[in-house]
């Protein structure tokens, strides 16, 4: 298809740990209206009691507090010392976990999931060799004991969508996302990135702000650049990051 400006929007998959075990039924992503309906007919079919967030960033204290909206245990399970580490310091994690816990809500950070373990006890990552639904966290912590929940939530992050981009031999981050400048433009002439595909500064921000920042840059960058459209600005459009705070 020919072109004079594209621009890569392709957005991003969610993140899953290589958890053995995260095959299993009631094993979910919080990414879209369809995986909160799937959650909800989960915890009705299966009379679901307890479930743990893997995940103490943004959306997955949103997919928490919407756990615990379902009249369901909600535990948010967090790799980190501290919650939303960053954005918040050690007294706005203490504060932050004063609030969540007053809603019934249980907090266990520094937890290192080792597996999620079926209601067979098995903790195989072959699906062949066990389906069997969720039915507790194991965790390498020591002296820490197995978390009995029938439904496990999976908000770590984001993957970009960079497929395109690295077919077209477009320069790519390390650990994906398209290596953009302050202009959004990619290693290719007249190409674009925004949003959770574009690495700016080797980070992705995979938050909604930043990217309409990206987006209004790179249609400025565009119009006076490539269209010639005369917009009147005093300063060069540019995206220098975002305060995540």
């Amino acid at each position: 298809i020919p072109y004079d400006v594209a621009v890569m929007a392709t957005g991003s998959y969610p993140f899953v740990p290589p958890i053995p075990g995260r095959h299993r039924p009631g094993v979910f992503v919080y990414r879209t209206i369809e995986d909160l309906e799937a959650m909800l007919a989960y915890v009705k079919e299966n009379n679901v009691k307890s479930a743990a967030v893997i995940g103490g960033g943004l959306l997955g204290l949103e997919a928490a507090k919407a756990v615990a909206d379902m009249d369901v245990t909600s535990h948010i399970i967090e790799f980190a010392p501290i919650l939303m580490c960053r954005q918040i310091d050690q007294g706005g994690h203490d504060a932050l976990v004063g609030k969540i816990e007053e809603m019934g809500l249980h907090v266990h950070c520094g937890a290192r999931t080792e597996s999620f373990v079926g209601s067979d006890g098995t903790t195989t990552d072959d699906a062949e060799e066990s389906n069997a639904p969720i039915s507790a966290l194991r965790f390498s912590n020591e002296d820490w004991d197995d978390l009995p929940v029938e439904m496990v939530v999976v908000s770590c992050g984001i993957k970009p969508r960079d497929e395109i981009a690295k077919d077209a031999g477009i320069e790519i981050g390390e650990r994906g996302g398209v290596v953009v400048d302050s202009q959004m433009k990619t290693s290719a002439d007249g190409v674009y990135a925004v949003g959770e595909i574009a690495l700016y500064n080797n980070f992705i921000y995979g938050l909604i702000a930043p990217g309409y920042t990206m987006a209004e840059v790179c249609a400025k960058t565009i119009a006076e650049e490539s269209l010639g459209v005369e917009l009147g600005l005093e300063e060069k459009p540019a995206f220098t990051g975002a305060d995540l705070s």
